[in-house]
């Protein structure tokens, strides 16, 4: 095994941009499809259409089809349960200690569905994980921006009522440009307000403007992408000035075709300009990727030493929606393997 793939093995990893929906694999599509009228044979011909199609899609709205098709996998709460348990167990495998995972809690309320039992399942289930693999998860309840600001103040409802109980933050994922971030601005100070942390996708599918008003007008804390950013030097100072971190997803950006390949990602520049970066893999069941092979790739595209990749991971860490004692432990056990 190579020294870089060695090392990362080892490297103990944080990851901060993770849907529970676009998690599911192979197997545990199976799993969820098992005894289900006709479910099976779909679920196999739609593996072998993302296998031959090496997980690239056309465009985002491509992504969005295939999304949709898992999330209505997802009937019960037992069925995301599973689906974190199983999530769980392979961020173990990769050595992450740390996760903070996306419910699509906006598309549960779309498919009208509970969410009080689909939450506490997977929250129940991640407690049980947790404990079993020596990790911990908190959670992220996301909205449907292009639904409109009454229906992300459903969700932010929701993620006040479990605060205490693991939901750490408040986000917004889907269509940029048809939901806007000044349309937002009052549901992320109510956020704010509840004691929930903030953070927003932004410049994934549209430019620059969208991520300095995710900064400006909702006043996040975290950024989900960013990837347009690289193209406004104002906007990257932004980002430094602000430290704003950087949820960064280059497996996910070269599936959708936001940029050609993996190696065309732009993190040197970000790097560059100071900006705080961070790795993730974003929705890997559905872009054949994983946090383990998002730090591969980058080591080999971007010649990354292995002071630089301990240096993404404690990124992580200190952006992480933790208490910074946990913080500080994390921090130290990125440290003991970079002494080692």
């Amino acid at each position: 095994m190579p020294l870089s793939e060695d090392f990362i093995a080892k490297l103990p990893k944080v990851e901060l941009h993770l849907h529970l929906e676009g998690s599911l694999r192979p197997d545990t599509l199976r799993e969820l499809s098992r005894g289900r009228d006709g479910m099976e044979s779909k679920v196999e011909q739609w593996i072998r259409e993302r296998e031959q199609n090496e997980y690239r899609y056309a465009n985002f709205a491509d992504f969005i089809e295939a999304f949709k098709f898992v999330v209505l996998l997802l009937e019960t709460p037992k069925d995301y349960a599973l689906a974190t348990v199983r999530l769980m167990e392979w961020l173990a495998e990769q050595n992450v200690k740390y996760a903070e995972i996306t419910l699509a809690a906006g598309v549960v309320l779309w498919k009208r569905q509970q969410l009080d039992p689909v939450y506490e399942a997977v929250r129940a289930a991640s407690l049980e994980a947790g404990a079993r693999l020596g990790m911990r998860v908190n959670w992220i309840f996301d909205a449907v921006r292009q639904f409109g600001a009454g229906h992300a103040r459903s969700v932010l409802r929701w993620a006040s009522r479990y605060r205490p109980e693991g939901v750490v933050a408040f986000g917004l994922g889907g269509d940029e440009e048809r939901g806007p971030a000044g349309l937002f601005a009052d549901v992320y100070r109510e956020a704010r307000d509840c004691g929930l942390h903030t953070l927003a996708h932004a410049g994934e599918t549209v430019g620059p403007e969208s991520v300095r008003e995710a900064v400006e007008l909702l006043k996040v804390e975290r950024i989900g992408h960013g990837l347009a950013a690289a193209r406004d030097p104002e906007v990257m100072a932004l980002l430094r000035d602000r430290g704003i971190p950087l949820e960064g997803c280059p497996g996910s950006n070269a599936s959708i075709g936001l940029v050609p390949e993996f190696r065309d990602y732009p993190l040197p520049a970000f790097l560059d300009a100071g900006v705080t970066m961070t790795l993730n893999s974003d929705d890997p069941g559905l872009f054949g990727t994983s946090i383990a092979q998002e730090f591969t790739k980058a080591a080999r595209a971007f010649s990354l030493s292995p002071g630089q990749l301990a240096g993404l991971c404690e990124n992580a860490a200190r952006a992480a929606f933790l208490p910074e004692d946990e913080k500080q432990s994390l921090l130290g056990q990125i440290r003991q393997v970079m002494a080692a």
